[in-house]
């Protein structure tokens, strides 16, 4: 980086060209799907804590707010991927006053939102799960759950925010360790606070949001412990605390960049509410199914998305280092990833499917709905993550629009009338043949943009990408 030597044991990222790129990204996607996965880890394990030590209507209170939540953080996710973006070119341009700048910007603005969407959640929690048409008899539950996780969301997205934009360095090894951390506080809370170990009360689903609260702080402040200790590029010294502010042309790029994919994830989010409205009226017996589902695509999902972040970060390293050739070996590198290990995750869960519901849920009937439902959108998860690559390339130039219309437009003129037409014809597993459709015609749309209209343009993009002047 720039006016500092390279330190012993730093990551090389994309620089490393002593063996083959594909080999590169592999070993950088190792402990980037490991992250990914155990982000998902401890609200998995808190699934089934609750749905065997308290049952089906505990799990259904808390799968009751998935979408509410994941409505509310839909703007931090696209925040964190545009700091991605540009810390990734300060990084390949070894720019390292400029990389400080934009972390520094990135950490206020997570922290400044997650205060607003505490206050938020927390005063109109009633209101958001009565108008999901939650099940009364879940309804009270999930309410006080949801006040738990929205109170902590403050240390929550500084925290995410900092392991998701530290990536950019080409550094996934360490977000790795603390998320192990974080869950491991989260697994042994948990419990605790369910059966009243040492005196504690019993909070019944509320431990999992309390749980939820304590590991995210504390792994937050450990992460910023270490990285000062280790003098990590993003580590909180004197020119990182300097830079805990706003930057205004900063912010401006963040948004320009991460806003389009945040109302991306903002459309996903509510097309999820939508589909929690659909299944909600087949009673809590399929509102816990569907949160089984969901827990069990999440990590079919999370070898695609890794794949998809690591093309991007690899991808604006090359645009900031000015190598077209690397970029156009990126994406095929990734596409290939894609396939090779998708395939091998997907044919596993076909596999052991009633297994991985059984580990939820005990009712049969319950099991039989959800195993139904994997059946149907399991394969579509690999279109999925090629579409996934294709926008996570475009996105590391600075091209977020026609790939986030691209993506609104499958979602809502797709996934959700499909989903509600055929459930009003065939049942609950008609909402299920919506996000395989929705995933053919996003598919469809990037890859006529990325070859049509982007591969033309990424010439001209590249010797444009210079990043800015220090602000």
């Amino acid at each position: 980086m720039q006016n500092r030597p390279p330190q012993p044991g730093a990551p090389r990222g994309i620089f490393d060209e002593s063996k083959p790129l594909w080999q590169v990204m592999a070993l950088f996607l190792v402990p980037l799907t490991f992250s990914n996965l155990l982000q998902s880890a401890s609200g998995t394990v808190t699934s089934i804590y609750i749905g065997r030590l308290i049952g089906v209507d505990g799990l259904a209170a808390t799968s009751a707010l998935f979408p509410v939540l994941f409505f509310l953080i839909s703007f931090l996710i696209g925040l964190t991927n545009g700091s991605t973006v540009l810390i990734g070119q300060a990084y390949g341009a070894r720019d390292e006053h400029r990389l400080k700048q934009v972390a520094g910007t990135t950490v206020t603005v997570c922290l400044l939102l997650g205060i607003g969407v505490a206050v938020f959640g927390t005063l109109f929690a009633h209101e958001a799960m009565a108008l999901l048409g939650t099940p009364q008899n879940i309804l009270a539950a999930s309410e006080g759950y949801a006040k738990l996780i929205f109170l902590g969301l403050p240390f929550a997205f500084v925290f995410i925010g900092y392991v998701t934009f530290m990536r950019g360095t080409a550094d996934a090894t360490t977000p790795l360790y603390f998320l192990i951390f974080t869950t491991i506080i989260s697994l042994l809370i948990t419990p605790a606070f369910i059966r009243g170990w040492f005196g504690l009360p019993q909070l019944g689903v509320g431990s999992a949001g309390l749980a939820f609260d304590i590991a995210n702080t504390v792994g937050l402040i450990a992460l910023i412990i270490y990285l000062r200790a280790v003098k990590h590029p993003l580590a909180l010294d004197a020119e990182t605390i300097h830079n805990l502010r706003i930057r205004w042309p900063i912010f401006v790029q963040l948004v320009r960049i991460g806003f389009p994919t945040g109302i991306q994830v903002v459309m996903i989010s509510l097309s999820e509410v939508a589909v929690i409205t659909f299944v909600n009226h087949f009673g809590s017996s399929a509102t816990a199914a569907y949160g089984a589902v969901n827990q069990i695509v999440s990590y079919v999902q999370f070898p695609a998305v890794s794949i998809s972040i690591a093309a991007s970060i690899f991808g604006a390293q090359a645009i900031g280092a000015k190598r077209e050739d690397l970029l156009r070996r990126v994406v095929h590198a990734g596409v290939a990833l894609n396939y090779a290990v998708g395939a091998v995750l997907i044919g596993l869960c076909y596999i052991f499917s009633n297994d991985l519901v059984s580990l939820f849920i005990t009712n049969p009937d319950v099991v039989a709905v959800a195993h139904r439902l994997l059946m149907i959108t399991l394969w579509g998860y690999l279109i999925f993550g090629n579409s996934a690559v294709l926008s996570g390339i475009m996105r590391a130039s600075g091209t977020v629009l026609w790939p986030t219309l691209n993506g609104i437009f499958s979602i809502w003129a797709v996934e959700v009338p499909v989903a509600f037409v055929l459930s009003r014809h065939i049942g609950i597993d008609g909402i299920w043949y919506g996000y395989p459709a929705a995933f053919v015609v996003a598919l469809s749309l990037q890859t006529l943009y990325y070859t049509f209209v982007w591969k033309r343009q990424r010439h001209e993009m590249l010797l444009a990408a210079t990043p800015a002047k220090p602000v």
